[in-house]
């Protein structure tokens, strides 16, 4: 196997990395900077502030619940380059409404504010529904069969960078709102740019006949795909990840503000590190597995992840909080005998997350002919986002119910158990029937 880090000297892979990259820096810019300003300087309730992040969550994903299944019709039946270039012209607009919104609600007028960020939200998800599975289904358009899992690998690691980035980099403009809905827009437009430079991807295949009734598209796309049982488990597998993300997203900025009272700083580099950790998980399975796509470290991975939310969780709750009505500032959150532990278990729980999930990408887009990759990818969208606001939904119950954030840790561990136990099966049926779960030859 080739190493996957060349793939980035290619017009092949680079344009399609930068794109992706810019647009999940500018997306995590965004969305940190507004869950942060209404965190910090709207809300001052624990259960408001997690509730709007539950419901920011749950908006960004509706999108792809409803439109997943014609996104990955337009994937597979057009050119997917073409479509790049139309949603990144779309993300132009989407950001000059979430800067309208910050602005807005930074003027004093935070109802109106909000509203306009949650517009901006529900678009950023229609965007993102339309991307999704472009950027997993072209690369074995564009790239050999020994280098999709390199390449799957570096577009899941330069994400979760560009999170890392943009969670960060929101923190320190928080003081200063202005700044980033200059920085959205700014983004937005070189993200443009990028785009317009990636390799033409033609449909391959017959063409489709789309159906744009977004329920019948849907049940046909699930039904297609997930009577497949290597299919159906990878994505359920992936679904229980993603709804282990969205009630770590959900629960983070509260539990720092309120749990280890720290300052929006603190919290956008706690979100940061869990971003980069599954950066680095996705650079270390892609090396264990030395380029072949197997769920075989799957299992084991989700279980060491669940542990490290246990710790965590002990942790947290051995927490010495500042002083009623402060909160800790960098140097006073990194001088707290437990902080280097709470980083290093949140490091460790997001390097084995990236372990668990990035093979399973992988295997969605290798397993399947070329003219079927957006739409299997588009599938695994809309169970994902199913699951992810059952999640969200989840939380404001319980939250409401007056559990904590430290205890729904104990949630998220016990999801853990359950996604390895559908990896486990995935792994055995793959063992059982060896040949189709091989990567399909491609001419």
């Amino acid at each position: 196997m080739r190493n996957a880090l060349g793939l980035l000297k290619q017009r092949r892979f680079l344009p399609l990395f930068t794109t992706q990259f810019l647009g999940a820096f500018n997306d995590n810019l965004f969305k940190t900077s507004m869950v942060l300003f209404a965190t910090y300087a709207i809300f001052n309730d624990p259960r408001m502030e997690a509730n709007f992040n539950a419901l920011a969550t749950g908006i960004a994903i509706i999108p792809f619940f409803l439109l997943s299944a014609l996104a990955g019709q337009l994937a597979d039946s057009h050119d997917k380059a073409r479509i790049i270039r139309l949603v990144k012209s779309a993300e132009i607009g989407i950001m000059a409404l979430g800067a309208a919104g910050l602005m807005v609600a930074r003027s004093g007028h935070s109802t109106i504010g909000l509203g306009l960020m949650l517009g901006a939200v529900l678009c950023l998800g229609v965007h993102s529904t339309f991307f999704g599975p472009i950027k997993y289904a072209i690369l074995p358009q564009h790239l050999p069969p020994c280098d999709v899992l390199g390449g799957t690998g570096l577009v899941e690691a330069g994400t979760y960078l560009a999170i890392l980035m943009g969670t960060i980099t929101a923190g320190f403009m928080t003081d200063h709102i202005e700044r980033a809905a200059i920085a959205v827009l700014a983004i937005a437009v070189i993200g443009w740019f990028a785009g317009r430079q990636v390799p033409p991807a033609p449909r391959e295949g017959p063409p489709l006949v789309l159906n744009y009734n977004p329920f019948t598209a849907s049940w046909r796309l699930i039904s297609a795909t997930m009577h497949i049982p290597r299919l159906f488990l990878a994505i359920c597998a992936i679904s229980f990840f993603w709804t282990i993300g969205a009630v770590l997203i959900v629960i983070f900025p509260p539990l720092v503000k309120n749990v280890l009272t720290a300052d929006e700083r603190v919290a956008s580099f706690v979100i940061a590190v869990f971003s980069i950790g599954v950066a680095i998980g996705s650079v270390v399975i892609n090396t264990m597995l030395k380029g072949r796509i197997s769920a075989r470290y799957a299992p084991a991975s989700v279980i060491a992840m669940g542990v490290f939310v246990l710790i965590f969780s002990v942790l947290v709750r051995t927490w010495t909080p500042a002083a009623p009505g402060h909160f800790y500032d960098w140097a006073g959150f990194l001088a707290q005998p437990r902080a280097w532990p709470v980083l290093g278990t949140l490091m460790m729980i997001a390097i084995t997350g990236g372990m668990f999930v990035v093979p399973l990408y992988a295997f969605l887009t290798t397993t399947v002919e070329k003219d079927q990759t957006a739409r299997t990818v588009a599938a695994n969208n809309v169970v994902n986002s199913g699951a992810m606001t059952i999640g969200s939904i989840a939380v404001i119950g319980i939250t409401m119910a007056g559990v904590t954030p430290e205890d729904l840790l104990f949630l998220v561990a016990g999801m853990c158990l359950v996604s390895a136990w559908i990896a486990q099966k995935l792994h055995r049926a793959c063992d059982d029937d060896a040949e189709t779960c091989l990567p399909v030859i491609r001419k």
